[in-house]
Parts: structure tokens; C-alpha cells; sequence
């Protein structure tokens, strides 16, 4: 309900004509665009990734609305030169999943649109503990499913009902990711593999390499098991870094700049992360929390995202929209 109303209010400002008058005043210079999977087959996969038509919306609103794509480096720089000459956007795919190359490249090559790809160790060597990855098997493949570590059952005969036993599921590790290994007895009693879901859904090796070379690719670290780097100690977080970053660039040949933080909220980084952050020779580190980038000087460690869920609700970010909202409630909870 909540979201069916924010779109219903965007689909007025825009009906009104009002959107370029909250544009002017709202939408930010520049924004890095977060994307995981680009799904052919989304009902299918619950829902968890991107459409490929949602996809191509983006792309073809960013271009009509007047955005130019750059990668992140040219737009950090012309932000930081504050050039207002155009609004600029950066896309960003976080995993490496199989997809980003065999659905996702096409298209960004239509659109000649440069794009960054945060690799974590674990997914083209096979040995990442894909929790989501496992949820989703499990949810999928039967209509009837005990998450033991939950403490709870799901009777999902229909794909609605899958996606919503999947958000559950899902949102109870978020509340705490040391849950995340407490799934594990209930994906040997289904016989669900991580490794071959692994090699399933995310580029190999040689795959990595190869897109390294892409014209329009960049490769940036995501550690090497894709944790919640705030429960560590230091010096664990900070192997994970470090090590990932020597990892990707031994295999690429090239440098490896910049960074996402897994899960990227405050749950998960924080200040502590953003500092070893620069100290292992990262230039920047993105996270999960939404915003443009439009607050000089920026915290090159700790630069927000927009996500894409919906075509009226990415049109909503990217306009400035949800910020007037957020500034109007604001300002009547003052009063």
C-alpha cells in the first residue's frame, strides 16, 4: 500500500506537469545507479534482481531526461570540479553474476554506457556462502518449506507467495547477518548446494578477465567472502580488503580502485570500515544507503546509491521526488 501510493503521488506531479519544477530544485548533479541481477526470467527468480525491461527503461530515461553515463571516475571528477553542465550517472552491478555479461552487456553497449562491477573473491572462485542465493532454491523448488534456524514454516504454492516467504526469510538475516550461517543445516537437509549455485549464477574466472578488457567495464573489490564487515575485528576486516583487491588485480592485470561495501548499511560498515577503506589503496567506497551525490565535500568512503525497483520509483529517486518528500514531511513534523 505504502508503495502504491508514492507511485500514485509521482504519477500526479508528473500528470500535472510539475516534474520539471522538482527536478530543478531537488534532483541531485549526479547519482551511482546500484544493480545486482539483470533476470530474463524474473517471476521465475522471485523477483530478486532487475527485469530486463526495467533495465532498459533506466537506460533509455537517464538518456531522454538528459543524464549522461560516465563511469565513476569521470563523475567524481566533474562533480568535485563542480560542473553543472549536465547531470551525470554511473552504473554499478555488485556480485558478478553470469547475467550482467549474458543479458545486461548487450544492452550497455547499445547505449555505449561505461559501468563499474564489484567482484567478490568467493563468487568466481566458488567458495562464496551465497545465503540468498541458497533462500531462493529453497523457497522456489517446493511449496512447503521449514526454515529450521527461523523457527518457522512457509506454504507457498504460488509465486506470490514465494516472493513473500523470501522476503521474510531474507529480512530476518538483515536484522542480524550472523544469522546467515545458522542457514546452513537447513540447506543440507534440502540438498542445496551454495558451490553449485555458485557456479551457476556467478562469471568464472576466466570470465572476469575477459570482462576486464571491455572498453566500458571497470572491475572494483567487494571483499573476499562478502561479510558484514562490522562484525569482524580489524584486522580481519581489513584482510578482507586487502586481499580481494590482490586477488582481482593478479587476475585482471589491472588496477583495482574502488569498492562496495557487502550489504552497505550502517548495520554492516561504518566509519572504522571507511578509513581501512583508503588505507588498503582503495580510492572510494560505495554503500547501500540511498542518495545522489550532491554534498560537497564528498565522503569519498562512503558514497550512496540508487536503487532501481520500479520504473516510477527510480524516476521518483533520480527527480528528486522522494527527497521533496522527505523534506515537506520534515518540515510539517517540525511544525
Amino acid at each position: 500500500m505504502k508503495q502504491q501510493l508514492k507511485d500514485l503521488v509521482c504519477h500526479g506531479v508528473s500528470w500535472a506537469g510539475l516534474m520539471p519544477a522538482v527536478r530543478s530544485l531537488f534532483a541531485g548533479r549526479a547519482a551511482i545507479i546500484s544493480f545486482h541481477e539483470i533476470q530474463r526470467e524474473f517471476r521465475c527468480e522471485l523477483a530478486t534482481g532487475t527485469s530486463v525491461s526495467l533495465f532498459e527503461h533506466s537506460l533509455r530515461w537517464l538518456r531522454r531526461e538528459g543524464w549522461e553515463i560516465v563511469s565513476l571516475e569521470e563523475c567524481l571528477d566533474r562533480v568535485s570540479r563542480d560542473d553543472r553542465s549536465r547531470r551525470y550517472a554511473v552504473l554499478t552491478f555488485d556480485d558478478a553474476y553470469r547475467d550482467n555479461v549474458s543479458v545486461a552487456l548487450p544492452i550497455l553497449e547499445r547505449h555505449n554506457a561505461p559501468f563499474m562491477m564489484y567482484v567478490p573473491t568467493g563468487a568466481p572462485t566458488r567458495t562464496l556462502e551465497s545465503w540468498w542465493l541458497g533462500l531462493r532454491e529453497l523457497i522456489r523448488s517446493r511449496d512447503d518449506v521449514t526454515v529450521d534456524a527461523m523457527e518457522t514454516r512457509f506454504h507457498c504454492p504460488d509465486v506470490q507467495a514465494k516472493v513473500s516467504a523470501l522476503a521474510r526469510a531474507t529480512q530476518w538475516v538483515h536484522e542480524d547477518y550472523h544469522r546467515a550461517a545458522m542457514l546452513a543445516p537447513t540447506f543440507r537437509k534440502a540438498g542445496i548446494s551454495l558451490s553449485a549455485l555458485n557456479d551457476a549464477y556467478f562469471l568464472d574466472e576466466r570470465e572476469i578477465q575477459a570482462l576486464s578488457h571491455h572498453p566500458l567495464a571497470s572491475i572494483g573489490g567487494h571483499t573476499t567472502s562478502h561479510p558484514a564487515l562490522k562484525n569482524l575485528d580489524s584486522a580481519s576486516a581489513r584482510a578482507e580488503m586487502a586481499d580481494n583487491r590482490n586477488y582481482l588485480q593478479n587476475l585482471t592485470q589491472r588496477p583495482v580502485r574502488h569498492f562496495a561495501y557487502p550489504y552497505g548499511n550502517p548495520k554492516a560498515s561504518g566509519p572504522r570500515e571507511e578509513q581501512l577503506c583508503s588505507a588498503v589503496g582503495f580510492l572510494t567506497g560505495v554503500t547501500t544507503r540511498p542518495g545522489p551525490l550532491d554534498n560537497l565535500p564528498l565522503n569519498y568512503f562512503a558514497l550512496p546509491r540508487v536503487f532501481v525497483d520500479s520504473e516510477v520509483g527510480f524516476q521518483a529517486r533520480m527527480s528528486g521526488l522522494q527527497r521533496a518528500f522527505r523534506m515537506l514531511i520534515g518540515d510539517a513534523r517540525a511544525a
